[in-house]
């Protein structure tokens, strides 16, 4: 129903747009969302859109730019007279104004800080020095501060005065002269207190803050463990220099699961939407792990090769080898994954080793075992009596059971061992998942097999 809205709402603006009818027009979009505006405004044609948006209030027009596609906001910024260009950007917040910096060429950022008052210049300049995936380069530095000294009075006083400005009022931090923090305090907490209840006897003075180099997933993990709206960024010498909010950490999870996803997948991460990246850039994207994995690959044609004689003299394996390596795979990438998640949340790290190792080593027992027990009586009921199958003797299919029990277990072990050694020689854990892991299992599985083979067939 949502959807047919939307379809219904873009068909009526359009006729809107058509007739002329701007004051309708204007009705309207001041009644929606700003996200759902700038839903909207992805299927306008490029030339009407800068109509539709000089409909919208000077701080309506602020929050949809925020939320449209880089392309877009490139697009509505080169036809933007330098007044209007102004208003947009006096009404952003520093965080989202230095996001769309980050999105543009260098001639339109030169029209953005051209336009951008000195203090809001000088602050997106900060914010643009800190490494990429930091806690600095996500934080805002618009926060409400107020001093050991005040009362609760004061301070209420104070967020009235500043608060409009800032991009959350809920949380106030209390700093000293020097901008060292000391202590925060709710909202809710200033609020029922006494009016002449001063801020060091009131506020929580054991502060959690995170620096400015931190990683902005670690970031995203601890506002979650604590269940806060924003995270205080100090510097080297604990001074609050910014905090990062939610709306920023939901920004940074999904774009860390989007790109550990395209990991998982063997593709190279990027962070334009999917309809909007082109042929060639997604080839780029894919064509490098394509050739890596297809080289790769060649280790088990490699393999096979070297033992041709024993294929020949029982030619009943060579059905079998699919569903091994293909066990093997799934095995490997359950293990893979769930260690990436469990380090991605911050569950376990490379210390815990051994005991990751030891777990998966007695999963892949169990696993393998079920699994060879089952298809034992598989190979031997159907394949064999069912279906008549004369190669599938008893010897036989002790021997695609036996590699199973190892497959599985061999393949547990891979998959749990190989995220922690990226992460302990700082690599993404997400770059050893499913087709890297599926191309080290197929050639240990292939080992194994044979060998088991050769000890029980005598081939």
């Amino acid at each position: 129903m949502a959807e047919k809205s939307v379809v219904t709402l873009g068909v009526t603006l359009e006729a809107l747009v058509e007739a002329k009818k701007y004051t309708t027009l204007r009705d309207i979009l001041v009644t929606m969302n700003a996200l759902d505006i700038a839903s909207l405004f992805e299927d306008v044609p490029e030339e009407k859109l800068p109509l539709l948006f000089r409909l919208l209030p000077k701080e309506l027009a602020a929050e949809t730019f925020v939320e449209m596609e880089p392309d877009a906001q490139e697009l509505l910024i080169r036809g933007f007279s330098d007044n209007e260009l102004k208003e947009v950007v006096d009404e952003l917040y520093v965080d989202d104004a230095v996001d769309i910096v980050e999105e543009m060429p260098a001639n339109v950022v030169k029209r953005i800080l051209k336009q951008a008052d000195p203090e809001m210049r000088k602050m997106i300049n900060e914010i643009l020095k800190y490494p990429d995936d930091s806690a600095g380069s996500i934080m805002t530095t618009e926060y409400v501060s107020l001093r050991p000294h005040m009362t609760a009075e004061e301070a209420i006083k104070r967020i009235r005065r500043t608060g409009v400005d800032k991009e959350t009022i809920y949380t106030c931090y209390v700093t000293e002269s020097n901008r060292k923090l000391v202590g925060m305090i709710s909202l809710r907490t200033l609020l029922l207190c006494e009016d002449d209840d001063v801020m060091s006897d009131v506020m929580e003075t054991n502060v959690i803050s995170v620096n400015t180099l931190e990683d902005q997933e670690s970031v995203v993990q601890m506002l979650a463990k604590y269940d806060w709206s924003a995270m205080p960024v100090v510097d080297q010498e604990n001074r609050l220099v910014g905090i990062v909010t939610i709306d920023d950490a939901i920004d940074v999870l999904q774009e860390e699961t989007t790109e550990d996803f395209e990991k998982l997948a063997g593709m190279t991460p990027t962070d334009k939407p999917y309809l909007r990246t082109g042929v060639g850039e997604t080839w780029k994207s894919r064509i490098p792990w394509l050739l890596v994995l297809m080289f790769s690959a060649t280790v088990t044609s490699m393999v096979l090769t070297g033992f041709e004689e024993s294929l020949a003299a029982c030619s009943a394996l060579i059905a079998f080898i699919p569903m091994l390596t293909g066990t093997g795979g799934n095995s490997g990438t359950q293990s893979s994954v769930a260690v990436i998640r469990a380090l991605s949340l911050g569950e376990v790290e490379f210390s815990d080793i051994l005991r990751v190792i030891w777990k998966e080593i007695r999963v892949g027992v169990l696993c393998g075992i079920t699994l060879a027990c089952c298809n034992f009586a598989k190979l031997i009921l159907i394949d064999r009596m069912l279906l008549g199958n004369a190669g599938v003797t008893t010897p036989v299919a002790t021997v695609i059971c036996m590699t199973m029990v190892f497959t599985v277990l061999c393949a547990k072990s891979v998959g749990c061992l190989l995220p922690l050694l990226a992460e302990k020689i700082h690599l993404d854990p997400a770059v050893m998942a499913s087709p890297f892991i599926s191309t080290v299992v197929d050639v240990t599985t292939l080992l194994i097999y044979f060998q088991v083979a050769r000890v029980i067939l005598h081939i």
